[in-house]
């Protein structure tokens, strides 16, 4: 140990080219505080300031894709595949929710600088969770996504359910982060290093094997927390619907995604598959059948929960409950491959699965804070009774996400779930087999609550007056990306997908078309 840390400090292996994206997206962070500092009415330059920002970052991230080392800071920083594209997926989330906020920003009290600010700071800690190799770099960059969050969550200080919303999730996210330590403290006790390649080399002779497996346990709690999964989902429903609709359509995109990221790194990468009766061996069978039962119990609980929710916000936070199951699907297919390039087509499909869940479901909250108004008011289904031919451009752009929500064919949802059963189903296991046959029969029950949003603005009569609310530039560029989103990922993915899966992987990227 004390080896790796004179090498560390002799030669800390400085690459500011590798972490080049987060860097710019934490200056443009402080730009834009400091501007708001000197301008706080100036609503509309903090949005162009963050925007370019994100997309300088994402050329950036981009133009890393299959060049230059693939770890860097001594291992501290990964290059691969996994982290340029989910990162990739978290600056669009950002991009998006930032358009998405315009309408929120015009006609409620907040401090919009403070609120991009915040965000920006939350997105440059989930690029850290995706690029960490190290448990430290994965804490840091939680710590700064979670506290960027829970300010977030109540940046509505005069709603009750707004402070609600984020003293619940401050007081449970620090519970999870509390466990998610503790099992990385234990993990280092085992094996004397943090960083996840090195984990991976020692894991199959652990100094103390019990600290091993009381480590992954309590990894599994606090991840699990973070991706929402059951039966440690009980904050969602709560903090998504009292949270302002934007930040709860990035909540339920970006922090899941950046979790999901770390946490296939840490079990898929740092806990391989080895076999034999040792620590290693139990701890891989012990967490992939976890994973798997969470997998099934996360997709019921979270459709049956979702259909007598008669608020859509809160409709929708179980939904995005029920999709964390989805993506566990391709995770666990990810854990028992036994090849790297099925193992890194199963990652893939997980990226690609939260890359078209992003952009249907931001789709629906730009939607949900159009119609909302101030402080959501109008948030319950009643309140969509009858606006399908009143507000057709609404209407129909809510159906279509519902529908891609649902994955009906020719929508991004249908091909993000084809690529996320497939390995399983490749894998030949019965478990992953019972996964995918309950992942189906869970996506037949959520049709009812999907269509139901439907038959509701379109079958259903107003009681009240119906105004259809003005459409801002921001709204309907948001609108205009996801509509287009749905249908090519739908359509035309192929090259994308071929762009998440590794060039080792060529039959999956033939079998995924």
């Amino acid at each position: 140990m004390n080896t790796i840390l004179l090498q560390a400090i002799s030669n800390p292996d400085v690459n500011l080219q590798a972490i080049l994206p987060e860097t710019i997206v934490a200056v443009t962070g402080i730009i834009v505080m400091l501007y708001d500092v000197f301008a706080p009415k100036q609503k509309n330059v903090t949005t162009v300031i963050s925007l370019i920002g994100l997309a300088i970052a994402a050329y950036f991230m981009y133009s890393m894709w299959g060049g230059g080392p693939t770890t860097s800071w001594n291992g501290m920083i990964a290059n691969d595949p996994l982290r340029i594209s989910f990162s990739l997926v978290l600056l669009f989330v950002a991009a998006v929710t930032i358009l998405t906020s315009t309408v929120w920003s015009e006609r409620e009290t907040v401090p919009v600088g403070e609120y991009h600010a915040l965000l920006l700071f939350a997105t440059f800690g989930s690029m850290f969770m995706a690029s960490g190799n190290d448990f430290v770099i994965i804490f840091l960059g939680l710590e700064t996504l979670s506290i960027a969050t829970y300010v977030m969550a109540g940046l509505r200080k005069s709603d009750l359910k707004s402070n609600e919303s984020a003293m619940k999730y401050f007081i449970l996210g620090s519970f999870a982060s509390a466990f998610l330590l503790y099992g990385m403290a234990l993990i280092y006790g085992a094996t004397g290093t943090t960083n996840v390649a090195l984990i991976a080399e020692r894991i199959a002779s652990p100094t103390f094997p019990g600290l091993l497996l009381m480590g992954g346990a309590m990894l599994v709690i606090g991840f699990g927390f973070k991706v929402a999964t059951v039966p440690f989902h009980v904050w969602t429903p709560d903090v998504y619907e009292g949270a302002p609709s934007p930040v709860t359509g990035f909540m339920a995109a970006g922090p899941k995604a950046a979790a999901f990221a770390s946490f296939i790194r840490v079990f898929v990468i740092g806990f391989p598959l080895i076999g034999g009766a040792t620590a290693a061996g139990y701890l891989h069978e012990s967490w992939v059948t976890a994973l798997a039962v969470m997998a099934m119990l996360t997709m019921t609980v979270g459709n049956i929960s979702a259909i007598v929710q008669n608020n859509v916000k809160r409709m929708l936070a179980y939904s995005s409950i029920s999709h964390a199951g989805y993506a566990m699907v391709g995770f666990v297919g990810a854990g028992v491959a036994k090849t790297p390039e099925v193992r890194d087509a199963a990652i893939a499909a997980v990226a690609f699965y939260l890359l078209t869940y992003a952009v249907t479901n931001l789709g629906a909250f730009s939607i949900i804070s159009l119609v909302g108004q101030k402080n959501d008011r109008r948030t319950e289904f009643e309140d969509y009774n009858g606006i399908g031919f009143k507000s057709p451009v609404i209407a129909f752009s809510l159906s279509l996400f519902m529908l891609s929500l649902l994955g009906l064919p020719m929508t991004a949802g249908f091909i993000g779930k084809v690529l996320v059963f497939r390995p399983a189903l490749e894998a030949g296991s019965v478990m992953l087999t019972t996964m995918v046959v309950v992942a189906v029969v869970n996506t037949a029950i959520s049709a009812y609550y999907y269509l139901r949003l439907i038959v509701v603005m379109f079958f259903r009569e107003r009681t009240t007056d119906w105004s259809e609310p003005k459409m801002p530039v921001g709204v309907a560029a948001v609108l205009l990306i996801t509509i287009i989103g749905v249908f090519y990922f739908g359509l035309f993915s192929g090259s994308w997908i071929e762009k998440f899966v590794t060039p080792s992987a060529p039959t999956a990227v033939q079998a995924a078309k």
